[in-house]
């Protein structure tokens, strides 16, 4: 088990090999959470964004994402051919915000999580416009370098 955050405050750095699989961290913000305020102060690099690097794809996790990323995020994290992005409006961030941030990683295929009780349709409406949709009837999907979308697309798994 990976933590996406730190042990005495301090931020969580993870650059791990697992057979053909890197592992690596971009340490975000997160809102600290009392009762019904979701409005709690910010804890420095108490979240994690993971990218894996495997079998020629680069896949980043967004995770609990709370705030906007700066230039320095983005440097770090770098090119992503499969994002997964929160899209629950609430507990993370706004659709709007976390659609600027899908727009601008600009991955081959971006893959909806999180979801709770947001209309996928406010999702794709926000973001359909720069991407393909792709709704599916599987649970699953599987996909290699090869067979990436050429245009970026939002595939939308059964039971999202």
């Amino acid at each position: 088990m990976l933590h996406g955050w730190g042990d005495s405050g301090q931020p969580a750095t993870i650059s791990l090999r697992v057979g053909d699989v890197l592992i690596r961290n971009v340490t975000t913000d997160i809102r600290r959470y009392f009762g019904d305020d979701s409005n709690g102060e910010m804890i420095k690099d108490g979240n994690s964004i993971f990218v894996f690097e495997v079998a020629g794809l680069c896949i980043g996790h967004l995770g609990h994402l709370h705030h906007k990323l700066d230039e320095s995020h983005f440097a770090a994290i770098g090119r992503l051919d499969i994002v997964m992005v929160p899209i629950d409006g609430s507990y993370t961030m706004s659709l709007d915000g976390v659609s600027d941030i899908t727009r601008r990683l600009r991955a081959s295929v971006v893959l909806p999580m999180h979801r709770f009780a947001t209309p996928l349709d406010d999702f794709m409406r926000r973001i359909g416009q720069d991407f393909a949709i792709d709704l599916r009837t599987a649970r699953t999907l599987q996909i290699s370098r090869d067979s990436l979308p050429r245009a970026p697309t939002v595939i939308i798994l059964d039971g999202v």
